[in-house]
């Protein structure tokens, strides 16, 4: 079938993206779904900073490539008509690790490190193996399993998560990468205890997801960095107690759990810094690969510290995303306080602009 889809063709663009325009808005063919896949219409899809850093070349990834990991969608075809879980009309929430199900990591309860989900994204496959995007004949690869800025995808049944028709679109695409990451790392990751006391460096949207996880599972007290005014603004309104811009944070006691989700190494630094002896820091954020992290290794020991590394807020997506919504709607969750605008694909290239200003949390794109 022929769609219209955001495409990347080359990586390293610096913006300002509404003139340069990396994401150029075409036609692509799109192969039917394979036994074990399905074709799902995109309803929303969010612009989250791993997209972002595909585009600037902080995150390599083999081009062209159709972007977006974090979607709402419709299934409209299923491979496999004996399909004992999904059906044509079902409404599902579209997660970025398609994990296999058959492995020691997947039997372990770890899906979120499935090597073989994982070598499919890094090669940009599906799952199952090779292309279902096509431009003019030739492949285009798929983004984390999904490439969600189109108006139609083929993803492995694995990406998806079954959820009710009833929750907003918009809202409903959010906990699929950025709930799923921000509050698995406090809840899974993290294992926070009541009471406990956390911070967290960085409030976009997985900052921000982070933030009302710990306000779910009871951390207390919360306090949070970042470098924008209206974002600090917002923590206080979601339950932080203490809200600082970067560097004016040492006179937080230091707490039991520090979140860091910006992704760059000397913001992990800070965070493992300010943990008190014998307390955990969390790193989901995903820097350039060519930064390394340094801390004095006898501290390690000296202060019993734990470096903890989540990748998908260590979740299970068909366990935890309705969990997730459950919270929300008994209002313990308030994931729509994330949604910074509803646009339409078409103004994708600026609204990329104004994610890496810093000053959106969640903008989704309405194919």
């Amino acid at each position: 079938m022929k769609i219209v889809a955001a495409t990347l063709a080359t990586i390293g663009h610096s913006g300002p993206f509404k003139d340069d325009r990396p994401l150029r808005l075409a036609g692509l063919t799109l192969d039917p779904p394979r036994v074990g896949e399905l074709l799902v219409k995109i309803e929303a899809a969010g612009l989250c900073h791993s997209d972002l850093s595909v585009i600037n070349g902080d995150r390599p990834r083999p081009m062209p490539m159709v972007l977006g990991h974090e979607a709402c969608a419709t299934v409209v075809e299923v491979g496999d008509p004996d399909d004992p879980q999904f059906a044509v009309g079902d409404r599902v929430s579209l997660a970025f690790l398609p994990a296999c199900g058959a492995c020691v990591r997947c039997l372990s309860g770890e899906g979120y490190l499935c090597p073989k989900g994982a070598a499919a994204n890094g090669k940009g496959e599906l799952l199952r193996g090779g292309f279902r995007l096509h431009d003019a004949g030739a492949d285009v690869h798929h983004h984390l399993g999904v490439s969600a800025f189109a108006d139609h995808a083929v993803i492995d049944r694995r990406s998806a998560v079954k959820i009710e028709g009833d929750v907003p679109p918009e809202i409903a695409a959010l906990f699929g990468c950025a709930v799923l990451t921000g509050v698995g790392a406090v809840l899974n990751s993290a294992g926070l205890r009541p009471g406990e006391s956390v911070a967290i460096y960085g409030l976009g949207g997985v900052g921000l997801a982070a933030l009302l996880g710990a306000v779910a599972g009871g951390g207390n007290p919360i306090s949070v960095i970042d470098p924008v005014a209206g974002k600090r603004a917002l923590a206080l309104e979601l339950g932080a107690a203490e809200a600082f811009a970067p560097g004016e944070e040492d006179g937080v006691a230091p707490p039991d759990v520090v979140i860091e989700t910006v992704g760059k190494a000397v913001v992990l630094q800070r965070a493992y810094a300010l943990a008190r002896r014998g307390g955990r820091v969390v790193t989901v954020g995903l820097p350039n690969p060519a930064e390394t992290f340094s801390i004095p290794a006898v501290s390690l020991v000296a202060d019993g510290k734990t470096i903890i590394g989540s990748y998908l807020g260590s979740s299970i997506p068909a366990r935890d995303i309705p969990r997730y919504i459950a919270l929300w709607r008994a209002g313990r969750l308030p994931v729509e306080r994330l949604l910074t605008s509803v646009s339409p694909i078409a103004e994708i290239n600026a609204l990329f602009d104004i994610l890496a200003s810093g000053h959106a949390v969640r903008q989704v794109v309405i194919p």
